[in-house]
């Protein structure tokens, strides 16, 4: 189900955005030095993305990937690069992890850190966006094991009943996203 011909990867020596608590640019880091250790506070964002049906994508993350490898995570997550506007990083990333589009919104932005064993850190400033996919859908096997749909009802059950199967950034932004924007979400979930 996974197409092989997307070669995209992200990569460790790509240069992202750090800020300071209030999201103003501070300077650039590479990717690996912004993930080593505790790590260093960047500009990150995630994607919701739902179909007609009012399912929710979700993405188990490759087994290449450093941090939380074969989680199941959102539908894309990522960083904008050195000179990258969120626009256009949400769009290349939907691209290059799903070779899709998206009409996306808007909703909120959060900092959290969470540590990955010895493998490193997430210390993001991250801006959370909700929309609708365009089209058909078709995985970079190098950045995602697996997709599948989901409604609300079964995440809520998965989350409840296996949470260590689940990225920490997706469980803190999917309860946000219930609990304080559940009027935005109902517009795209089912």
């Amino acid at each position: 189900m996974l197409n092989n011909a997307h070669r995209i990867v992200s990569s460790d020596v790509e240069e992202l955005i750090l800020v300071d608590e209030n999201d103003n640019e501070t300077g650039h880091l590479s990717k690996a030095e912004c993930h080593n250790g505790d790590g260093v506070l960047h500009r990150a964002f995630s994607v919701f993305l739902f179909n007609d049906d009012g399912n929710m994508l979700l993405q188990q993350r490759a087994g290449s990937k450093r941090l939380w490898p074969e989680y199941w995570s959102n539908s894309c997550c990522s960083h904008p690069r050195r000179g990258e506007d969120m626009q256009a990083a949400t769009e290349r990333r939907l691209r290059d992890e799903l070779n899709a589009n998206a009409q996306l919104e808007y909703v909120y932005k959060f900092s959290y850190h969470a540590r990955f064993d010895e493998s490193g850190s997430e210390n993001e400033l991250c801006h959370v966006f909700v929309g609708k996919v365009l089209g058909d859908i078709k995985p970079n096997e190098h950045e995602i094991q697996r997709i599948r749909f989901v409604s609300s009802r079964e995440l809520d059950a998965e989350l409840d009943e296996r949470p260590e199967q689940f990225t920490p950034w997706f469980r803190m932004e999917w309860r946000t996203l219930c609990e304080q924007h559940a009027d935005l979400l109902s517009r795209y979930a089912m």
